[in-house]
């Protein structure tokens, strides 16, 4: 592959219009002259200041990078990309830094139009230059999740004064929208210093409404909204970005973190759990009416939340195995007794959606994209596979008496009260979880109970944020917590999350370590689909391939969004958009509003 830079400044036959917007499959929604999103309030008023809370800590302001620990919210508050994402469609694009979009009917390029408006949060303006520079610096030193795209990008170059265009090796519809949602940075800001040295003294300088005003390293930052943000007025930015003030203050825990809401030291808490929800949000300031608890459903799928099993370790190579251990874990009671069996059960990594695959056997369009790799699919794949059912009981025992008969025809007997393999050593392992995740410590105390009736010893090793992110990036781990979410038109991402080429990658975010060529096939057709239909079909059958490969022990869905917020604190709850309460929404359209 050669990246290079060149100017040129001649027309291209074969291109499709300049755009205001481009969808992965037909238009977009909204027309060019649209004036606000549809779940946005365009006379939303601005004001107010809001305090979220993190548990862990950070040691980094920049987060393109690989090393260090900087606060999650920054990428979307404080920088920009050259498009904006609708929440309300599957997966649209429209301008934000650049005013147009372009496209080769076969999608192999892609070209930009910079807004002459566009700044930087220092008043500069956005150019050119910068934006290759990003996209080459993002896609060489930048975090993994960045250089997988630059991977495919054959050149980058300049066609006009505010213009360029990236050119593709692959056939790849999804290229041309991940190249609009790179943030970009400025250039100027970074030469002569290293942007992969991590740190708290080089805090990348963005286009987005919000930019650091203050912070204490490891206790709290605190963002103001910049008087001067050049896209206030975009029809994409109207009726968003509405407070004054940012505020992330850092717990070491849950616990800790809950208690300080309830004290008042915060101004709005998600909640993942429904019996706690029920149960623990009777303090008085509800009782007053000063917080209120909003509940938002979306149509997004459920993604996976779980236990995920390192395949490259002994023993969990053996597919055998992991489904013993998903036998084991006796989900039912672990779901009463930590939701009051309130939150069903993720079946598939695309549950609650159509994109789900079938019960039962694969049929049509999904068969025949499996059909050329029957021979390597894991059991379950073409015929169906579905998560196993407890017998309601503590101790399930018809649960493990299937988790032992899958052990023994793997080589695995009880001697002396250990689970011994034929060399006789014993079936040890170690659970890595972070300190401030007490809900997965909870969990696991439950599900360690049934791994000692079949002479399984589990030890929990729990770690700060920092050795966390150091030991799964180094894949030094047997069994970790996982979370992966998943959108309606899932792409590119998909390589990084079970993709083979990342499968022996330090850094890698395949932590399960897949490597199916099956696997691969199916993301590559997702990618090369030019119909819904096709797609969807080859998202089933990945599906398929991921669940029936047992990598993870799934756990509930979080099929609602639940909020807890200081009454002040108002969002448009007339008009949710299909992704409900995603990553951006809260606080993206919300506002304040006193009394």
């Amino acid at each position: 592959m050669i990246c290079g830079i060149t100017l040129f400044f001649t027309a291209t036959a074969g291109a499709a219009a300049p755009s205001h917007g481009i969808a992965m499959y037909g238009d977009p929604a909204l027309p060019p002259d649209f004036v606000a999103l549809p779940y946005a309030n365009p006379d939303a008023p601005k004001g107010g200041k809001v305090v979220f809370g993190n548990t862990g800590g950070f040691d980094s302001l920049n987060p393109f990078v690989q090393k260090g620990t900087a606060p999650w919210q920054m990428r979307f508050w404080s920088y920009e990309s050259l498009m904006g994402r609708s929440q309300d469609e599957p997966f649209t694009l429209y301008g934000l830094l650049a005013e147009s979009v372009e496209t080769a009917p076969d999608r192999s390029w892609v070209e930009f139009t910079l807004r002459p408006e566009a700044r930087f949060s220092d008043g500069s303006p956005v150019t050119v230059e910068d934006v290759i520079w990003s996209y080459r610096t993002l896609g060489t030193e930048g975090h993994l999740r960045y250089r997988g795209f630059w991977s495919q990008v054959a050149r980058i170059e300049q066609t006009g004064p505010r213009s360029l265009r990236l050119s593709f090796t692959s056939k790849d519809r999804e290229l041309a929208l991940i190249a609009g949602m790179r943030p970009i940075l400025k250039k100027a800001q970074w030469e002569g210093k290293d942007f992969t040295a991590s740190g708290l003294t080089d805090i990348p300088i963005g286009t987005g409404a919000y930019v650091i005003s203050d912070f204490e390293p490891g206790r709290y930052v605190s963002f103001r909204r910049n008087p001067d943000y050049w896209g206030k007025d975009l029809p994409l930015r109207r009726g968003t970005r509405n407070f004054d003030e940012m505020r992330i203050e850092f717990y070491g825990d849950g616990t800790v973190l809950f208690e300080a809401f309830k004290a008042g030291a915060l101004s709005a808490v998600r909640e993942f759990n429904a019996e706690k929800w029920q149960s623990q949000y009777d303090f008085p300031a509800v009782a007053r009416g000063d917080v209120v608890k909003s509940v938002i459903p979306n149509q997004r799928p459920s993604g996976m939340t779980g236990l995920v099993m390192n395949s490259r370790h002994r023993p969990f190579a053996d597919w055998r195995v992991r489904q013993a251990l998903i036998e084991a874990f006796n989900f039912d009671y672990i779901n009463d007794t930590m939701t009051g069996g309130a939150q069903p059960r993720i079946t598939s990594y695309f549950s609650n959606s159509v994109l789900a695959m079938h019960p039962g056997p694969a049929e049509g369009r999904v068969r025949a994209l499996l059909t050329p790799f029957a021979d390597q699919l894991p059991p379950g794949a073409l015929e169906g596979y579905s998560l196993p059912q407890g017998d309601g009981t503590a101790r399930n025992r018809a649960s493990l008496r299937r988790a032992v008969a899958l052990l023994a025809d793997a080589g695995w007997q009880v001697q002396d009260g250990e689970l011994r393999d034929a060399d006789g050593r014993p079936f040890r392992f170690s659970l890595l979880l972070r300190q401030a995740d007490s809900e997965m410590q909870r969990v696991a105390d439950l599900y360690d109970r049934a791994l000692k009736r079949l002479g399984i010893a589990m030890q929990v090793e729990t770690v700060d944020d920092a050795q966390y992110t150091t030991r799964t990036a180094a894949l030094d781990f047997d069994m970790t917590s996982f979370r992966r979410d998943l959108s309606l038109s899932p792409g590119n991402e998909q390589r990084l999350y079970w993709g083979s080429a990342g499968a022996g990658q330090q850094g890698t975010r395949n932590l399960m370590g897949v490597a199916s060529p099956a696997v691969d096939a199916m993301i590559d057709a997702m990618l090369t689909s030019e119909t819904s239909e096709d797609f969807t079909a080859a998202t089933r059958a990945l599906d398929r391939v991921l669940m029936a490969g047992r990598y993870v022990i799934p756990i509930w869905a979080y099929d609602v969004s639940r909020i807890a917020h200081v009454r002040q604190m108002r969002y448009p709850a007339d008009r949710l958009p299909i992704y409900g309460d995603g990553v951006e929404y809260m606080p993206d359209v919300w506002w304040w509003q006193d009394d």
